[in-house]
């Protein structure tokens, strides 16, 4: 017969062992803070990221911007976020003309199969983007 502690144990060892997870308000807000609430638009972001990933605890990403990187017309900063990690903001890379090409690429941890979404700033002050659906069958991030 299982008593009352056997379950409460039981029940507190289910819940630390789940995926810490931001929510998709979460990164909309980190959007939002990234970009002082400037609408997004499509283009000129490439984000090259596995559709499909076997483990989450290591998944590479490339995001490169279409930008000539002059003084008058250069990427100001790249971010990357997603929408399931314990943090919706990945990393944020800052970028001037003498950068010569606007490209970022690292590994990132994954929670779950979840969207990314990378957004470049503009040095006109424009914000554009691009996302990805990415599946995980191996969960990163479990925090206890």
């Amino acid at each position: 017969m299982t008593d009352r502690r056997t379950l409460l144990a039981g029940a507190l060892l289910a819940l630390s062992l789940r995926p810490a997870a931001a929510t998709p308000e979460d990164e909309a807000a980190a959007v939002r803070a990234f970009t002082g609430g400037a609408p997004l638009r499509a283009g000129r972001v490439e984000l090259d990221i596995p559709p499909l990933v076997e483990n989450g605890n290591t998944v590479p990403l490339k995001v490169t911007v279409q930008s000539p990187m002059t003084a008058a017309d250069h990427v100001t900063a790249i971010a990357v976020f997603n929408e399931k990690n314990p943090q919706p903001q990945v990393i944020t890379a800052r970028f001037g003309p003498r950068a010569g090409r606007a490209e970022l690429a690292t590994h990132m941890r994954l929670a779950t199969s979840q969207t990314i979404l990378a957004v470049a700033a503009m040095s006109d002050g424009s914000f554009w983007s691009a996302s990805a659906e990415v599946v995980v069958t191996l969960a990163a991030c479990i925090e206890s």
